[in-house]
């Protein structure tokens, strides 16, 4: 199956180009600022299967740029969905847990009402409405919490904080789960095939996250357990911490859809984590 993937040098498109027969598109060959380019490249390299792995995710500065965050993260895979459907694609779009507003304690499931609470989730949502209003074989693939050993993620800054720092305070009442990267990827190329295979009997909108259920303030402890460092974590709840754009308190994802349709079950993140660990610091190892 030979898939294209758009944004190569995010966290998820660079654990998709572990897999055969992926090509990922960076800013240079497909920038989401043009929509029409995005379409273009699709009706180009004419895959079996297209995932868009890119987005404007720079949740605090989307406040001051809703407008190009709305063109990346709206029009453009509106415009990538529009060429799939045409062309019969299977199209892959991954979104957020942010369209939601994170209101009570349950899980949301993928048909629950949709009601951002910051220009990114916005943008977020608009990309889902286009894809969704293109129809063909498609999958929106809500996820949250994204880490990895590659790009900018809470991971990556718990360890490098750790390097400095013996106590750090952490938001604990925002909860959700974990995803690693290299799990999201290995997600993606499973609905791609089982959209080739099945058609647009298996189109919707699905959530995919890590389990348990966490906070921030969980997820550094392990991180920092995992790495054996020394810090001490204080929980703080997100009133003490505020920035620019609203989070959701409940991140909490339903994926048993994903499971009963794709059979693909949620990762657990610990593992994930540790294996994130051992990578970068195999990678530290390397560069000594």
């Amino acid at each position: 199956m030979r898939v294209l993937v758009f944004g190569a040098t995010g966290q998820v498109a660079l654990e998709l180009s572990r897999f055969d027969g992926v090509t990922t598109l960076g800013r240079a060959e497909a920038d989401l600022s043009d929509p029409a380019a995005c379409a273009a490249a699709i009706r180009h390299y004419a895959p079996d299967a297209v995932i868009n792995a890119a987005a404007y995710t720079a949740v605090d500065r989307c406040e001051q740029e809703e407008a190009a965050a709305t063109v990346i993260n709206g029009q453009a895979p509106a415009a990538m969905a529009r060429v799939c459907a045409e062309l019969r694609i299977p199209f892959v779009h991954i979104s957020t847990d942010y369209v939601f507003d994170g209101q009570g304690t349950a899980p949301m499931s993928p048909d629950d009402a949709v009601a951002p609470l910051n220009a990114y989730g916005r943008s977020k949502l608009a990309g889902e409405k286009g894809v969704a209003d293109a129809g063909g074989q498609y999958c929106i693939l809500r996820t949250s919490w994204v880490v990895s050993a590659h790009g900018s993620n809470f991971v990556k800054t718990m360890l490098h904080l750790s390097e400095t720092r013996d106590a750090l305070s952490v938001v604990a009442d925002q909860i959700g789960g974990p995803t690693a990267a290299r799990s999201i990827a290995t997600a993606c190329m499973t609905i791609a095939q089982a959209l080739r295979d099945k058609g647009a009997a298996c189109s919707g909108i699905y959530h995919f996250s890590g389990a348990p259920d966490a906070s921030w303030a969980d997820l550094a402890r392990a991180v920092f357990e995992l790495a054996d460092r020394s810090v001490t974590v204080t929980d703080i709840p997100t009133a003490s911490y505020p920035t620019p754009a609203t989070r959701p308190l409940n991140s909490r994802l339903d994926c048993a859809t994903l499971e009963k349709v794709f059979g693909i079950a949620r990762p657990n993140w610990r593992q994930d984590v540790a294996d994130i660990v051992q990578e970068l610091g195999a990678r530290a190892d390397n560069e000594l």
